[in-house]
């Protein structure tokens, strides 16, 4: 079934499937669309499929150039329309806590949150509106997040591409192939779960230590998992 599956997203054109990947990242990283498009999980089918080192840069560089479009669109959204966003249904739903705790990281950290927020969850949905609505101008956002998107990419890519191509190599020979796909994946996404985390509590705690910060119950009003 494993090797049906693999087949069947090798199967699609190359071209299409860079395409769906960039426009699923599009939609993951633009305003908070985020919270609801899981671009991690199309960018690994899509890296499955990948057999050729340059296939894996035209894959990386579509991710990331769709990552950066929708930041870009949120960065935007967030100048000219950020207060609205932010008083809207959907911007009160998230909390107020949660925008708060943007808005003291950002002044905490520097660009330094614009390239960690790539990997946490909530704060990369909220960052680049948060970003759009402060003083800090679009050239240098985009100098903090592209590394950000870049390393995000290239690490997913890599990961699913190495794993469908080890399935692939060894499946003939081993039955249990199939298992030691699913463990590499699964194992993968744990790790990434485990460094978001940590990521999550180191920040937390320097927040914690800015005067006046308001944000002490900010990480619980969503669950962590939304927007991953």
């Amino acid at each position: 079934m494993l090797t049906v599956l693999l087949d069947a997203v090798q199967g699609v054109e190359p071209a299409l499937r860079v395409l769906i990947a960039a426009v699923a990242m599009l939609l993951e990283t633009s305003v908070l669309i985020g919270l609801l498009v899981p671009g991690d999980t199309m960018v690994i089918v899509a890296g499955t499929a990948v057999v050729t080192p340059w296939e894996g840069v035209w894959l990386v560089g579509a991710i990331v150039a769709g990552s950066l479009t929708g930041e870009s669109i949120g960065f935007w959204l967030g100048r000219m329309l950020g207060p609205s966003i932010r008083a809207s249904g959907l911007g009160r739903r998230l909390g107020e806590a949660n925008w708060q705790r943007a808005e003291n990281y950002l002044a905490r950290r520097g660009g330094l949150a614009i390239f960690v927020s790539r990997f946490l969850p909530i704060l990369h949905s909220l960052v680049p509106l948060t970003v759009g609505m402060s003083t800090y101008s679009y050239r240098r956002f985009l100098a903090w997040t592209a590394p950000a998107c870049l390393l995000w990419a290239s690490a997913y890519v890599s990961v699913a591409s190495v794993a469908a191509g080890t399935y692939r190599d060894m499946a003939a020979r081993l039955h249990f192939a199939g298992y030691i796909f699913v463990g590499v994946i699964v194992g993968f996404l744990i790790l990434v779960l485990v460094v978001k985390k940590v990521i999550e509590r180191v920040e937390r705690r320097h927040l914690a230590a800015t005067p006046g910060a308001d944000h002490a119950e900010s990480a619980d009003t969503i669950s962590p998992g939304v927007g991953d």
